[in-house]
């Protein structure tokens, strides 16, 4: 029996009408609730909201048996075809140390913090592992998930980001934590089983894969300026298999190559950018090898970090308040070109016009807080207090959109979210810079490549 027919005609009227007025009122403060709440907020409190978002992203979102990043989250559960609990070996790199700035600002207690860290050791000792390195991606038994059909062995590069996190791990683990040498151990003995001299064929050149099924048949040695200089410092870093200094200079730098100065709007740079990456390139080549390698005074014969991350960070910026082919929205207030999901696919949006598809990237400007504090304050301010629930999500900002296309996607993706927290952390008080730069292999590496660095950190 329908439990209205219990009811006089007019006061199921009343019901429903005051049952309808709840709802809308519902509603309407559910739309309304972001936009009240938001807008006091000082930029102190936006940037802790910020990286509490972030971090929820890689502790309550962590894949449950790794604890580790998930590829990608999509509110919607519009997902690729068997794309469910992908792991993500760089993306967890850079969880590793936002989860460090969740513990230091107490978003999490240091003994969950220590239980997570012994869940994620745990599963990369027992994962495939390739002369010591970590695949792209891993299914949740600890099994490679090919990358490409060639690409389901070692990755160089993406080892490079999680190793940069586990030494930070380390490093934090032994400062702030008086119980947890073991844990620390046993994140040495990963670090020094990775083979980084493998990964040269015996040549001056580091290598990006490696295969037990295809050999070195994707055959991809790794030339600056890009976003894999992390590999080179810790391959010269390692306890155990270090590379010499003449892998350096004729891999990366090319013998000299790397020097090419380029600018835009009077900005320089003073390294070589690929033929389609004029005018600095995306800015995750910025972002990843500096989350922990502090770029402040880092200097070589070959030109200046220091310069080259800030500068690709005004050019980034200068392109799109220039905003050469008219995209609706860009502005001072709305910048970011870096890879990221596009409107069709993914992408590497850069500050050029093949690149520029008139979507933007968050974590572009986000992540360039020590770059460009007044510049990303203000992205940072119009993000949330202007678009609001149009791009924030249950793990803060999405990871793209165009307000050209109206195109605003829920969707996250692992590396993209993983340098927000640490490096507006690197802006508010240099956290993961210093312990990174504390490791004492580290700065051995740095010294033997003939950097000159900040020493301040300590």
């Amino acid at each position: 029996m329908n439990p209205l027919s219990l009811y006089p005609c007019t006061m199921i009227k009343n019901i429903i009408i005051k049952k309808s007025f709840v709802v809308f009122v519902f509603l309407t403060a559910s739309l309304s609730s972001f936009s009240q709440t938001k807008k006091p907020l000082s930029d102190s409190a936006l940037l802790t909201l910020v990286q509490e978002k972030t971090f929820d992203y890689f502790y309550e979102g962590a894949e449950p048996v790794s604890g580790m990043a998930p590829e990608r989250i999509h509110l919607d559960n519009d997902y690729p075809a068997n794309d469910p609990n992908i792991i993500a070996t760089g993306g967890s790199g850079f969880g590793l140390m936002t989860l460090i700035v969740g513990t230091d600002r107490g978003f999490i207690s240091k003994e969950d913090y220590a239980k997570r860290i012994d869940k994620i050791v745990s599963f990369l000792e027992k994962a495939d592992k390739y002369h010591g390195m970590f695949s792209h991606w891993y299914f949740p038994s600890g099994h490679t998930k090919p990358f490409g059909q060639m690409d389901d062995g070692g990755d160089m590069v993406e080892s490079s980001y999680l190793f940069e996190g586990l030494l930070c791990t380390r490093q934090y683990l032994r400062n702030y934590f008086a119980d947890q040498d073991s844990l620390a151990n046993r994140i040495d003995s990963l670090w020094e089983n990775a083979d980084y001299d493998w990964y040269t064929q015996g040549k001056n050149v580091l290598y990006w894969h490696w295969s037990p099924n295809y050999n070195w048949q994707m055959n991809f040695p790794i030339h600056g300026f890009n976003e894999c200089l992390i590999a080179y410092i810790l391959a010269a870093s390692s306890p155990a298999h270090s590379i010499t200094k003449k892998v350096y200079d004729e891999g990366w730098c090319m013998s000299g190559k790397i020097k090419h100065a380029n600018s835009y709007d009077n900005i320089s740079i003073p390294f070589l950018q690929q033929a389609d990456q004029t005018n600095g390139g995306p800015l995750f080549w910025a972002h990843y090898s500096f989350v922990g390698l502090d770029p402040n005074g880092l200097k070589d014969e070959y030109g200046s970090y220091d310069e080259q991350t800030k500068n690709m960070a005004l050019i980034n910026y200068r392109w799109c308040v220039d905003n050469p082919k008219h995209y609706k929205g860009y502005g001072d207030s709305c910048w970011g070109l870096t890879a990221s999901y596009s409107v069709k696919g993914y992408a590497a949006h850069a500050p050029n016009t093949q690149a520029d598809r008139g979507v933007i990237s968050p974590t572009a400007a986000l992540s360039s807080f020590p770059y460009t504090p007044q510049q990303s304050m203000k992205a940072l301010r119009y993000f949330y207090d202007d678009l609001g629930n149009k791009i924030w999500g249950k793990y803060g900002f999405y990871d793209a959109f165009s307000l050209a296309a109206k195109w605003y996607p829920p969707h996250y993706l692992a590396i993209d979210e993983g340098t927000i927290a640490p490096m507006i952390e690197n802006y508010r008080t240099g956290l993961i810079w210093n312990l990174f730069m504390n490791c004492k292999e580290v700065r051995k590496g740095l010294d033997k490549l003939g950097f000159h660095y900040n020493k301040t950190n300590e």
